[in-house]
């Protein structure tokens, strides 16, 4: 494979540096709440966004802002959301234009991302007086306080690098995500900031993201809720020095692989990270008759409470992956239907032609109580499959998200 994993995140690339300090936002001083991802130059640059028809100022500020196919920063906060505010837009487009006085940009040029609580004034002030000191602690190694400054309730953050080979070049994508709740993209809160050095016109970049978000990202549910600020950001500045790619073929092959990878990765972690969540749930539909309906099948499982509260507590109750897939608009045979759960503890048989089997209670406990399951429901009826990523339904989710605002 022409890639290989390399230390590092958003600023692994070449020409890429990112920040983040406290500001404010959030009352707990010790957690940054304002980030700086920065290009050298105007980076052709792609975005995705949430499909919930309620839309947060920063997304509707962004997809303007990034209609000519270019930026180069992009400025986020965490604690605060900036959505559904009578002067939401007002705030966005102020911290795009203290972001480009800072850097020396134009407002054009920086996108706009913000997580938290909805419905909140956003304060402009803080973001206004800590921005000379982030733009000072920039950097181009480590954009870590980047990863940690776009967290809420993660656990942890998430970043990730790749290196591989176009043209003769050495190219590298690096990327930070955050997201725990409100987790059901359909581009939940989620966001994906991806940079690369590759050169790579924006039609491309556009296609490559879109197919990609489509089988990775927009295939996680932690609990069904649709966030109002979901985005998914691809910057790509040209400094690898490739032929640009700009036709599919070979080279777009490598970069789409090296981005699906990438993708991949974040996705699970994000399911993994879930609110609450003890166990990372994969499930794979397969041999379905369309690609379509094995996503439909495998996000409907994904997202059942039912079967999410089963894993939790260790409990091979299958039928709750059957109904599931029944009520999720795929249309397939339930008389054709099997059904298997495994972990590294081992795999067991639980469901057969759509008719339940005998099988050991015991063994399937064993394999339930690992901290990855994989489900697989085989259709039987055609060649095409599909992976969802999901995690467990536990006690603490209810907690944290009983008290969220307060």
């Amino acid at each position: 494979m022409n890639m290989k994993l390399i230390s590092g995140n958003v600023c692994a690339p070449q020409g890429f540096k990112a920040g983040g300090i406290h500001c404010g936002i959030r009352r707990n001083k010790t957690k940054k709440d304002l980030g700086l991802i920065v290009s050298e130059n105007r980076a052709n640059t792609a975005c995705t966004y949430t499909l919930n028809r309620i839309k947060a100022s920063p997304l509707k500020i962004t997809k303007n802002h990034v209609s000519d196919g270019y930026a180069q920063a992009i400025i986020v906060n965490s604690g605060n959301a900036n959505s559904c505010n009578i002067d939401g837009d007002e705030k966005a487009i102020a911290m795009a234009r203290l972001a480009a006085k800072t850097l020396n940009i134009s407002p054009q040029d920086v996108i706009v991302a913000s997580t938290g609580v909805i419905g909140e004034i956003l304060p402009i002030k803080p973001i206004e007086d800590s921005l000379p000191a982030l733009n000072d602690m920039l950097n181009d190694t480590d954009g870590m306080d980047a990863a940690y400054a776009i967290m809420t309730t993660d656990t942890r953050p998430k970043e990730i690098a790749v290196e591989f080979v176009i043209d003769n070049k050495v190219c590298r994508m690096g990327a930070i995500a955050k997201g725990s709740g409100m987790i059901h993209p359909n581009m939940g809160t989620m966001f994906g900031f991806i940079t690369t050095d590759t050169a790579i016109n924006t039609s491309m970049l556009a296609k490559a993201l879109k197919e990609t978000v489509d089988d990775t990202f927009n295939m996680i549910s932690i609990d069904g809720d649709t966030s109002t600020n979901d985005m998914v950001c691809l910057l790509a500045n040209g400094k690898a020095g490739n032929k640009i790619i700009d036709n599919t073929g070979e080279n777009y092959d490598i970069f789409v692989n090296a981005l699906r990878y990438i993708s991949e990765y974040l996705s699970k972690e994000i399911a993994r990270d879930g609110e609450g969540a003890s166990k990372l749930i994969i499930c794979n539909a397969i041999n379905s008759s369309s690609i379509a309906d094995a996503k439909k099948i495998a996000k409907s499982i994904i997202t059942s409470s039912l079967f999410k509260a089963a894993m939790f507590g260790a409990d091979a109750n299958w039928g709750r992956i059957f109904c599931a897939a029944g009520y999720s608009g795929a249309d397939f045979d339930p008389d054709k239907v099997d059904i298997s759960l495994s972990s590294k503890s081992g795999s067991v048989d639980v469901c057969k032609n759509g008719l339940g089997l005998k099988f050991d209670e015991e063994q399937a406990k064993n394999i339930l109580l690992e901290d990855e399951i994989t489900v697989v429901i085989n259709l039987n009826e055609g060649k095409y499959n599909a992976t969802a990523w999901g995690c467990d339904l536990t006690y603490d989710y209810v907690k944290i998200n009983g008290d969220y605002r307060t």
